[in-house]
């Protein structure tokens, strides 16, 4: 039975890459390399699961790809004191403004849903978006289900594709890193060598 899971998870996760769209994947690279090339700033969002990767991405991005890059996530102390004093729905927006985010900066979202305002679902990414996108700040995603407000207001974005609706979160924060790991790896964005692969 256990057997069974772990093949029919690993085939749902095969389906799922191969529905992946190259062509998202190759605009979100394209367009985050042409604001770094722009000497702009990389914002990185994501909550639970997807402020790790933000964290981790957040890495790649500086290390691998030489873009400034940050995520609200990082900083404890600043996150918790906004949620405290507040509240929850406004931590990225306040962040953002404070960063002074423009046009000349770039925010890519880590996110299962995308936020949505309907529903009231991640509003701390909603109220973000929004005012990136009023800065006119471009937006990337690497997001599941619909995409949400991050695929509608988002200049390029990746749709993890969902394959079995009982695993829709791991299944998008898994491929996320799959997808961000090939971003960082991608011609238009790297500029330095990952340190196994050169070393000989």
């Amino acid at each position: 039975m256990s057997l069974d899971f772990v093949t029919g998870y690993l085939a749902e996760t095969r389906a799922a890459v191969e529905k992946l769209d190259a062509g998202a994947i190759d605009a979100v690279a394209k367009g985050l390399a042409a604001a770094r090339d722009a000497g702009g700033r990389l914002f990185i969002l994501g909550v639970g699961g997807s402020a790790g990767h933000a964290s981790h991405a957040v890495n790649d991005f500086r290390k691998l790809c030489g873009f400034e890059a940050y995520a609200p996530t990082d900083n404890v102390s600043e996150l918790t004191a906004r949620v405290n004093d507040e509240g929850w729905d406004t931590t990225f927006v306040e962040w953002l403004k404070t960063s002074r985010v423009s046009k000349n900066d770039a925010v890519l979202v880590f996110s299962v849903g995308g936020g949505n305002r309907e529903k009231n679902v991640s509003m701390n990414l909603v109220r973000a978006l929004e005012h990136a996108g009023e800065r006119g700040a471009p937006i990337f995603g690497i997001v599941g289900r619909d995409g949400g407000t991050t695929a509608k207001l988002a200049k390029a974005c990746v749709l993890i594709p969902t394959v079995n609706p009982a695993h829709i979160t791991p299944h998008t924060e898994g491929l996320a890193a799959v997808v961000w790991h090939l971003l960082v790896t991608h011609p238009a964005l790297k500029v330095n060598a990952t340190k196994w692969e050169s070393t000989k």
